[in-house]
């Protein structure tokens, strides 16, 4: 309950909004401050002393202008009202599902609000199990991430974000079989049913042709395929490795033209590796003119590295599998 009378005064209010601010990655929407109490004078007194700086209209940073994707995130939420939540690339991005991206955020908020600048605003209204909160952020359900990202991106952007929820194991009581009941005919249904269907095993997300070109190549020469941009943690680290086999404890970086121009990305690669290696993952690095000028070779080191004992003949050589 807030305090009314003599109990309201500036130190207890600004105990209150760093409280909440906490809990919301460091920003605060002005319908949030007036229901803790704060009148208008008070909020204006604030932003003029660099306690509030606005972010979107209605919507502060507390007393700092940093700001990180998730603070981003909540405060786009915060700017398009309470009801208003995280949802389509922004709600697969926090969820792993979509590569991360500086995209506008973007948000599903009933009514017929002015969409404010800098995010991408989606009209509608969300049944209670298609929202949750992560992080403190409230964000569409992954199911119904799912639905919104097939009813508006590509269908190949689609089966990675796939990919991805099947390989992290999402479950829960809301599925997406239950949601394509719930909104029969709904654009992008037919691809999320036919993926729903599916019984191959999942890949993960790629982010580039040199990518695509790898997985091409291990599928031509009938390798097991990889976890793509899988995250890996080791001696308290996170790494994140191109393609990784966990089990065989191998790891696979690729590397384009454009790839460590830094000194520090250099460095940072290296240190990377000689890390890795130590706690036992073989490590080595592939290009893209790799993977177009030699592809035999290329996918014959990976069959001796994939495999721990050396075959019976001791030949390396694999032929292409067939044309299908």
């Amino acid at each position: 309950m807030v305090p009314q009378g003599p109990e309201l005064n500036t130190e207890t209010l600004d105990r209150k909004v760093a409280w909440l601010a906490g809990r919301q990655h460091g920003v605060v929407g002005r319908w949030q401050l007036q229901e803790l109490g704060l009148s208008e004078k008070m909020i204006k007194t604030r932003i003029a002393r660099g306690g509030l700086n606005r972010l979107h209209r209605g919507v502060y940073a507390v007393g700092h202008r940093a700001t990180t994707v998730e603070s981003r995130w909540m405060a786009a939420v915060l700017a398009q009202g309470p009801h208003a939540v995280l949802s389509h690339r922004s709600a697969g991005q926090l969820w792993g599902l979509h590569p991360r991206s500086r995209i506008e955020p973007e948000v599903t908020c009933p009514g017929s609000k002015k969409t404010k600048k800098g995010i991408v605003a989606h009209r509608g209204t969300l049944l209670r199990d298609e929202v949750v909160r992560v992080r403190g952020i409230p964000v569409t359900s992954v199911p119904r991430t799912m639905f919104d990202l097939a009813a508006t991106r590509s269908e190949r952007e689609v089966e990675r974000a796939w990919n991805e929820m099947e390989f992290r194991g999402f479950r829960g009581r809301l599925s997406v079989p239950h949601l394509l009941e719930r909104y029969p005919g709904r654009k992008g249904s037919l691809v999320l049913a036919r993926l729903a269907e599916r019984k191959e095993l999942p890949v993960g997300i790629t982010r580039n042709d040199l990518e695509e070109a790898f997985l091409a190549l291990i599928d031509r020469f009938g390798l097991p395929r990889p976890r793509m941009n899988a995250h890996l943690a080791v001696r308290g680290r996170f790494y994140e490795i191109d393609c990784l086999w966990e089990d065989r404890r191998v790891a696979i970086e690729l590397d384009g033209g454009a790839a460590h121009k830094t000194t520090k990305a250099f460095h940072d690669d290296r240190e990377g590796d000689r890390i890795l290696t130590a706690e036992g993952f073989t490590i080595a690095r592939i290009t893209w003119d790799h993977i177009r000028d030699t592809p035999q070779e290329v996918a014959s080191d990976l069959r001796r590295i994939l495999t721990p004992y050396p075959s019976p003949n001791g030949s390396g050589a694999l032929r292409p599998l067939p044309s299908r």
